[in-house]
């Protein structure tokens, strides 16, 4: 990224501006990623934890799979997601605040005795779904953040700042350039100013 600039006390002092800006900035979004780094971690192990419960409750599920053909599907339906929002670095991400479900009344004299466990089963199964969905959700989220901040910071660190310090460089030495030709010049002047008043008195 080229920086525009001209060779000036005015664009010199904006590009200081600018650098100093960036400077102060940068050690705050380095924070910034390493929180969303680590935070990442923490929501990628979380969503594996909540996998492996919800394959171990799967399993229980099909381990009572030739009882589930006589279960109503029509008793148990998830009436609610209640998500909130939490920040995490400055980004917002949902939290499960509760599920809630509809439950039809069954008899309980004429149902099978393992409807009671099949409805509680399955209320977990939804309950552990919907957990895990939120969770990468979160992932995505902090993951996609991190990267931004990542870009930012490798900006920063290696392109503007750079840039901004080579483009002031560049200000200054041709300032000094032309202090010294313009003091030169001034030399010569006095010089020759000498030399004629030195040839006037002959």
């Amino acid at each position: 990224m080229a920086i525009k600039f001209q060779y000036n006390k005015t664009s010199l002092g904006e590009l200081g501006k600018q650098l100093k800006m960036r400077r102060t900035a940068l050690p705050t979004i380095k924070s910034k990623e390493s929180a969303l780094r680590s935070e990442v971690k923490r929501a990628k192990d979380t969503a594996r934890e909540y996998r492996s419960r919800l394959d171990a409750l799967a399993a229980e599920y099909d381990y009572m799979v030739a009882l589930w053909g006589e279960f109503d599907p029509t008793l148990l339906r998830v009436k609610d997601v209640e998500l909130a929002e939490q920040k995490i670095a400055g980004v917002r991400i949902p939290v499960l605040a509760g599920v809630s479900f509809e439950q039809k009344p069954y008899d309980l004299f004429s149902s099978p005795v393992w409807y009671a466990d099949g409805v509680e089963l399955l209320k977990r199964l939804a309950k552990l779904g919907v957990e895990y969905e939120v969770y990468n959700r979160k992932m995505e989220l902090l993951d996609y953040a991190r990267r931004k901040t990542t870009q930012k910071v490798n900006l920063y660190e290696k392109v503007q700042i750079p840039g901004y310090e080579d483009a002031i460089r560049k200000i200054k030495r041709f300032m000094e350039d032309e202090e010294n030709l313009s003091k030169s010049a001034q030399k010569i002047v006095k010089t020759r100013q000498q030399q004629a008043a030195e040839g006037s008195k002959l």
